[in-house]
């Protein structure tokens, strides 16, 4: 039975990862059976209008309705966001508005990082009941608890947490975006990662962890598995660190293939991979972006 019930899925990205989100659109588009439209919030930080129109062209509009909205749009006035020493751009803290993002009627979302590819049914993961929790997320196979010795939560004996509280990536959230506006989550995981900064490795999973510890459901480790394993059929393909279209990747390349494999059917099917210099200007720009907002 199809359903008439849309998915809103909130996605951010800048120009230099335009690419991976054309990839990760097309593969919820092959692999999406069961009929519902998908709403995509794009966050754009400075994407070109003619990569917007390349996206449009590279996805059914009968299933796809995507709305871009500017970055600077979509943070609250009067919040400042952490000013941490990673690389990390400013944008990890946007998925954080969520509520301000989609529809003010909308109950559930999902929140998807770009460096991403889908290869199953998005509805099963769209449609898994929260219960009383707030989030879904998958447990993080780098740190998986607490007291992880080179990441995790390091002052979590301070914080009053057990050294076994399990650990969750945000690159995958399934939110329910009334409870998350109701309990004000923004506000208070902005407010822990700047009370915690020198321990905030991972700044947003940081405030995520702490915030919501032992209060989010726990999903198939498939849902959000990393390019660095070797597994035969993940739902979902997350590719941290390197990126498949950069030619120093050095993960599984089977899971670069299946990239590709849904890029040559975008407007990006003739790009090549760039080189490692590209990533590092990348880095060195996300913090002087953050030394420019601190000055």
């Amino acid at each position: 039975m199809k359903s008439s019930t849309a998915i809103p899925i909130v996605i951010v990205t800048d120009e230099h990862y335009v690419i991976h989100l054309a990839a990760l659109l097309k593969s919820i588009e092959t692999n999406h059976k069961t009929g519902e439209k998908i709403e995509v919030y794009v966050i754009a930080d400075g994407v070109k209008k003619s990569s917007q129109k390349k996206i449009h062209s590279s996805v059914d509009p009968a299933m796809f309705t995507i709305k871009w909205i500017k970055m600077e749009d979509t943070i609250p006035a009067g919040v400042k966001l952490p000013l941490d020493r990673t690389s990390y751009p400013v944008t990890i803290y946007l998925r954080l508005f969520i509520q301000y993002i989609v529809p003010a009627e909308t109950k559930k979302a999902l929140f998807l990082d770009v460096d991403m590819i889908v290869l199953e049914e998005i509805s099963k993961l769209y449609n898994m009941e929260l219960g009383e929790n707030v989030i879904g997320a998958v447990q993080d196979p780098r740190l998986l608890t607490f007291d992880n010795s080179w990441g995790g939560i390091m002052n979590y004996k301070e914080l009053g947490f057990a050294p076994d509280t399990k650990y969750f990536n945000t690159g995958l959230l399934l939110i329910n975006t009334q409870k998350w506006a109701e309990q004000n989550l923004a506000t208070k995981i902005i407010d822990c990662i700047n009370d915690n900064i020198k321990f905030a490795n991972y700044p947003d999973q940081y405030g995520f962890n702490v915030v919501l510890a032992n209060q989010w459901l726990e999903l198939d480790t498939r849902w959000n598995y990393f390019a660095s394993g070797d597994l035969e059929n993940p739902y979902l393909v997350h590719f941290i660190s390197r990126k498949p279209f950069y030619s120093s990747y050095n993960y599984n390349p089977k899971y670069k293939a299946l990239f590709y494999q849904y890029l040559k059917l975008t407007e990006w099917r003739n790009a090549k991979p760039i080189g490692e210099l590209n990533r590092y200007i990348k880095k060195v720009k996300n913090i002087l972006v953050k030394i420019k907002k601190k000055f």
